[in-house]
């Protein structure tokens, strides 16, 4: 987010950013779902009760229609899942609910969208099982019986 131009600081835990949120207010947040001491959402509530102009936008490795739901009930302006490319987070975080495309007329089904997420992890693990599985937080037996079978239809 540097190279786009972005001031960036970084914060491992809710209580460092807490800290830091109430000595200033930021123009963007990009938050994780998973924190170690608690949870995105609850963070994203926090700061929107701060600064009601800072733009949340929350990433999580494994998406599904009601955490997207939870995240924009929270305040956050966008929901993204992991990995996530920063060009990605950047068109997220600057563009205006205005210039927005309307959803597409056939969105894809959630079996799909998973099925598409798990593929995409597996090749960036160059195919590697055990890896895919660690990432995506299953069974590697669980995901290999996920990968054997065909896709799902749209």
């Amino acid at each position: 987010m540097e190279k786009k131009g972005f001031l960036v600081e970084s914060f491992s835990n809710s209580v460092q950013t807490k800290k830091r949120i109430a000595e200033k207010e930021f123009n963007f947040a990009i938050i994780d779902m998973r924190l170690e001491d608690g949870s995105g959402l609850e963070l994203i509530k926090y700061i929107n009760s701060i600064h009601s102009n800072t733009k949340c936008l929350l990433l999580t490795g494994y998406g599904n229609i009601a955490t997207a739901v939870a995240a924009i009930k929270s305040g956050a302006i966008d929901y993204l899942p992991k990995p996530a490319e920063i060009d990605q987070i950047f068109e997220a975080l600057t563009t205006s609910k205005e210039a927005l495309p309307p959803p597409p007329e056939n969105p894809m089904t959630a079996d799909r969208v998973r099925w598409e997420h798990i593929q995409r992890v597996f090749i960036q693990c160059n195919r590697n099982v055990s890896e895919t599985a660690r990432r995506l937080r299953m069974h590697r037996r669980t995901l290999q019986r996920i990968l054997n079978k065909h896709a799902p239809k749209e």
